[in-house]
């Protein structure tokens, strides 16, 4: 009996053996399995970073490359045309030293003559402004001058490129406009250039109350609304746009002069044009009808 256990002992003791060493072996297998695979990976990360660094160095050599192809290049047209660069810039240097010194010695001193010569038909101008009698005589002595003083006409003409001359085209306007030249009005009108937000918009509507005086009303028309747009203002954005609106009405264009006068109602209600506005607007609206 007691053979027996011990043999059955010796036989569980066997078993054990085995079956510790061929786990132990098991898991150390699958240690080195394990360690074998994180090597493989940090090996492909270190490959993949040595491949991305590689291209790296590869695009970076290939931009300088062709900077120094570049710079190279430049350098040798630099040289082949140095001749032609050096007649430029003497050129470009004259030219600039040509405009300093036109605007010094010649316009400066001859926008000065421009106005010393206008002071004495604006004078003849603005007495015709404020006249109530004998307007013509004074509107045609501050256009043709007197007494061997220059005009606003031969001001406009002989100082066309400087201030004075430019405003002299305006007033050349105004007063031939008034005196019933309207031909000639217009012409020295559409030569005179402002960004003023009054004057360039007066000089606009004048041109159109030119055109409306010889019953071109389809041009007419076209310049009040210029004359209104040229910059938004109170006081000639409505006037101009009222006079748009009825003369739309002559033409027969009663949507666009319900347009102008709807205009005026909604964006400049405290105008003079606005009082009434809304029986300009009714016409319009019944017209259309």
């Amino acid at each position: 009996m007691k053979l027996c256990i011990i043999a059955s002992y010796k036989k569980t003791k066997i078993k054990f053996k085995i079956s510790y060493i061929l786990n132990k072996n098991y898991t150390f297998a699958r240690l080195i399995n394990i360690a074998m695979a994180t090597y493989k990976k940090r090996g492909d990360k270190v490959a993949r970073g040595n491949q991305v660094t590689a291209e790296n160095q590869s695009t970076t050599e290939e931009v300088f490359t062709t900077l120094n192809e570049t710079a190279s290049k430049s350098e040798q047209w630099v040289q082949k045309n140095q001749k032609i660069i050096f007649i430029g810039l003497i050129a470009v240097t004259i030219i600039a030293l040509g405009f300093l010194a036109y605007n010094k010695f010649v316009l400066e001193p001859t926008e000065i003559e421009a106005a010393d010569e206008l002071a004495y038909p604006k004078k003849n101008f603005e007495e015709a402004q404020n006249a109530t009698i004998a307007i013509d005589s004074l509107y045609n002595l501050s256009l043709n001058g007197s007494d061997g003083k220059y005009g606003l006409i031969d001001i406009a003409d002989n100082y066309s490129n400087t201030k004075a001359g430019n405003l002299a085209k305006y007033m050349s306007g105004i007063a031939f406009l008034k005196t019933g030249n309207y031909e000639s009005a217009i012409q020295y009108l559409s030569d005179f250039s402002s960004d003023d937000e009054m004057l360039g918009a007066l000089a606009l509507g004048n041109i159109g109350n030119a055109f409306l005086e010889i019953d071109q009303k389809e041009d007419a028309l076209q310049y009040y609304v210029q004359a209104a747009n040229h910059k938004d203002n109170n006081f000639t954005t409505p006037f101009f746009l009222f006079k748009a609106g009825n003369t739309a009405m002559d033409l027969k264009e009663f949507k666009k002069a319900e347009g102008y006068f709807t205009r005026i109602k909604k964006d400049y209600a405290k105008s003079e044009e606005a009082k009434n506005i809304s029986i300009y607007i009714q016409r319009a609206q019944f017209a259309k009808k």
